[in-house]
């Protein structure tokens, strides 16, 4: 068998949905153990209000995933818009490392950019407008520093107010537009893209000023279970069976 990696994002993990996270256990202690190495591109959980919710729920996210990484399988992270506010203590904790939002990695000899997307949605004003305040050092400072219960309740009158403000939105603004990957691709120099945030997933193959590219997009996991398998000679969107 060829060496291979794992990319997987949008998990959305949450407590009341017990069978994703049996689904996210399943697959690293099965799957995940295979792979040279696994890499997470965002929203992991569906809100993560800061490192020290030692809840039973988080803590066993924080063992599965521990668990791997003592086993020799290197664990990348890349913050989604669900949970930008994981910092090191958490990464610690669950055997990770921390990426930049935009990160090269060299999968089998083809640079390739990988991020959770979001960045890449611009055509939702509103979304890009918070998404620099939360991104800035002042937001997160300030919510962080607020009592773990009042956090708890931000993060869900900040779900009831995503759902709400997605339902007015066309499926286009909130895909990702085409202009701005072509410049992020070109401005990392690759021809290859891999990143989550739409839940459409699709292997797009590109032609930019006569050369190749592609654009590969990974699903989520509350009705998709997506997985992508890279070796040298092929990729793979896989669907996990829940």
């Amino acid at each position: 068998m060829q060496p291979f990696t794992y990319f997987i994002s949008d998990l959305h993990l949450a407590a009341e949905r017990p069978d994703i996270t049996q689904c996210l256990f399943n697959f690293l202690q099965t799957q995940a153990i295979q792979a040279e190495a696994l890499y997470v591109l965002g929203d992991l959980f569906e809100a993560w209000i800061g490192d020290d919710d030692n809840s039973e729920f988080n803590n066993s996210i924080k063992s599965a995933f521990k668990n791997l990484a003592e086993q020799g399988i290197p664990i990348y992270f890349i913050h989604g818009n669900r949970d930008f506010l994981i910092r090191n203590k958490f990464a610690q904790q669950a055997g990770m490392t921390l990426l930049p939002e935009q990160c090269v990695v060299n999968l089998y000899g083809t640079p390739t950019l990988i991020m959770h997307g979001d960045e890449l949605c611009t055509l939702d004003v509103a979304y890009q407008k918070f998404r620099r305040k939360a991104r800035g050092w002042w937001w997160p400072r300030l919510v962080l520093s607020l009592p773990l219960s009042i956090r708890r309740k931000i993060a869900e009158n900040g779900r009831k107010t995503s759902k709400k403000n997605h339902a007015g939105l066309t499926m286009e603004i909130m895909d990702v537009n085409s202009a701005d990957v072509v410049e992020a691709m070109e401005a990392h120099q690759v021809t290859r893209l891999v990143h989550g945030h739409t839940h459409r997933p699709a292997i797009h193959d590109l032609t930019v000023n006569g050369q190749p590219m592609q654009r590969i997009v990974l699903g989520d996991w509350y009705d998709q279970g997506s997985i992508l398998k890279v070796s040298q000679d092929k990729l793979e969107l896989l669907t996990q069976q829940f």
